[in-house]
Parts: structure tokens; sequence; C-alpha cells
């Protein structure tokens, strides 16, 4: 009888370390999954201001788009108004080709 109450007292005994490390092993796993919970939630803050960077960014890029269309429709308008403008320059330098050579002719009658 009294080997069998030393078993039973080494049974409960064994029995109540193991509950101990059970009890020790969900207070760690429940720490764990604490941090990891933390965790994630750092990471999606962190995603969603890389989100709103990225979103920021894209608007920041259309802007630039938006100007360089506007150069280059203003380049464009420029170059057609270049043209304009040298075509006139020399529909005048002809005209005042002309004026001057009718002008010769105006001086060279009344020489004569």
């Amino acid at each position: 009888m009294a080997d069998s109450a030393k078993q039973i007292k080494t049974l409960i005994n064994d029995s109540v370390a193991k509950v101990e490390n059970g009890s020790r092993l969900v207070n760690e796993s429940g720490e764990a999954l604490r941090m990891i919970n933390e965790s994630v939630k750092k990471v999606s803050e962190i995603v969603a201001e890389i989100s709103e960077s990225c979103q920021e960014q894209a608007n920041g890029i259309e802007q630039i788009n938006q100007a360089v269309a506007q150069i280059d429709e203003t380049t464009q308008q420029n170059a057609a108004l270049v043209e304009e403008s040298t075509a006139a320059s020399e529909a005048m330098t002809q005209k005042v080709k002309l004026l001057t050579g009718l002008a010769h002719q105006f001086k060279q009658e009344d020489a004569n």
C-alpha cells in the first residue's frame, strides 16, 4: 500500500508539473499571439501610410503630366506662330524689294 501511495503521489506530482508546464506554455502562447497581433497592427498602419504616400505621389505625377501637356501645347502654338511670323517676314521682305524697285524706277523717270 505504501508503494501504491508513493506511485499515486508521484503521478499526482507529475500531473501537477505537467499542468503547470501546460499553463505556462498557454501563457507564453497567449503572449506570443498578443505580440503577433501588435506587429500585424503596426504592419497594417505602415501599409496604410505607404498607400497614402503612393496616392500622393500619383497625384503629383498627374499634376506634372498636366503641366508638361500644357507646356507641349504652348510650344506647338509658339512653333506655329514662329512659322506664321517667318512667312509674314518673308512676304514683307518681298514687298519691300518690290517697293524699292518701284522707287528706283520713279527716281530714274524723274531723272530723265
